[in-house]
């Protein structure tokens, strides 16, 4: 085991109370987990970053470092706690990340987007080259620059979602039938009750997949509705708190013959239907603001499309038995990148590589080899 190195990086402040920590209001920080390779070597380090989740303990940092590539895993502002996340606040912390390791003297740095962090790569590196979020997805202004976001020299795609807009609308429980009950359901769209058998008829599938987007829909006009309600009044707030419930409901959890691949029935947080449910769960806690910047169809970080817009090499590793990645999802990435990218599958890897060390190991090989050959070179 190598050292591991904790980081810590003063970033600039967001919006007024985006934490509980008044600390951390008046003085915002984020902090990483940095393993460095043996012999100094200061050639190529990676960052692994997600937007909410906590990655200093992420299993690539200590294998890729022997591997001789340094890894920092990357905590956000928002780690732990998604309620006020702002994707274009997020690219700030990521870029602090890239200028502390340009600093400590890293030639190549590689971003790698794994899970939910995959988008969040994209849409840095997409900015990064072609910067235009001049403003986040609710109108008021991002303050950001060009010159605020050092681009990076390559991507790595790992059971990488294509971006939580995407996700919610794929997620979203269509038989919620009055926003303000957890329990209020239309049968007809209710997945967990029983009374529909798998395979589901194709024209069931299409039937939910229009009803979750006109969920979505409608909770998107009331959002708009609202923060034009409050900015109405120039002393009124120019945001508020509000729930959505029920963001776990996909028929791909139940039925295995679509976008059928290696994975288990179920959901990779255990049983779907008590995720739905749950109270914490993704999705769940919003505020209007962060609501548009993430989950909406105005969202500026979806995965492929920023993708599209970047120039740098791209590894795509597809893990076969993931249940929230699909062949879908792997070709939304393919057909962003093209012939910039290279795909490694994964064979039996569940989203998380839990309890599969020996696949651990093969994709910091394969991720070593290509950062080699693509990056490198």
């Amino acid at each position: 085991m190598r050292p591991v190195t904790f980081v810590d990086m003063e970033v600039r402040p967001g919006v007024a109370m985006e934490s509980q920590s008044g600390l951390q209001n008046l003085r915002p920080r984020i902090f990483g987990a940095l393993v460095e390779p043996a012999g100094g070597v200061r050639d190529v380090a990676a960052i692994v970053m997600h937007p909410t989740s906590n990655y200093m303990g992420h299993y690539l940092l200590q294998p890729l470092a022997a591997r001789g590539i340094a890894c920092m895993g990357l905590n956000s502002r928002y780690a732990g706690n998604d309620t006020m996340l702002l994707m274009e606040q997020v690219l700030l912390d990521l870029a602090a990340g890239v200028r502390y390791l340009r600093a400590r003297g890293y030639r190549k740095v590689v971003l790698i987007g794994n899970s939910g962090g995959a988008a969040l790569a994209s849409f840095y590196q997409a900015q990064a080259e072609q910067f235009s979020a001049t403003h986040f997805a609710d109108g008021l202004p991002t303050h950001l620059q060009a010159g605020d976001l050092p681009p990076v020299d390559g991507i790595v795609l790992s059971a990488a979602h294509a971006g939580r807009a995407r996700l919610i609308a794929e997620w979203l429980d269509p038989s919620v039938i009055d926003e303000a009950d957890p329990l209020a359901t239309d049968p007809e769209w209710d997945l967990y009750d029983g009374r529909r058998a798998t395979p589901f008829q194709s024209e069931f599938v299409a039937a939910f997949r229009a009803a979750q987007l006109a969920r979505r829909e409608r909770i998107e006009t009331w959002v708009l509705a609202q923060l034009r309600r409050l900015r109405a009044d120039p002393r009124g707030p120019q945001d508020r708190t509000f729930v959505v419930h029920r963001t776990h409901s996909d028929p791909r959890f139940l039925d295995l013959t679509l976008d059928a691949n290696d994975r288990a029935a179920g959901s990779i947080w255990g049983d779907p239907r008590a995720v739905n449910y749950g109270a914490n769960a993704m999705g769940r806690l919003n505020t209007l603001r962060s609501w548009l910047s993430q989950w909406s169809s105005r969202s500026q970080a979806d995965g492929p499309s920023n993708l599209a817009r970047t120039t740098v090499p791209v590894l795509l590793m597809t893990h076969t038995a993931d249940g929230s990645t699909f062949p879908s999802t792997a070709r939304a990435w393919r057909d962003a990148a093209r012939d910039r990218l290279v795909e490694v599958a994964v064979r039996g890897g569940n989203h998380y590589l839990a309890g599969q060390p020996e696949l651990v190991a093969l994709s910091a090989d394969a991720m070593s080899d290509w950062i080699g050959r693509a990056v490198c070179r």
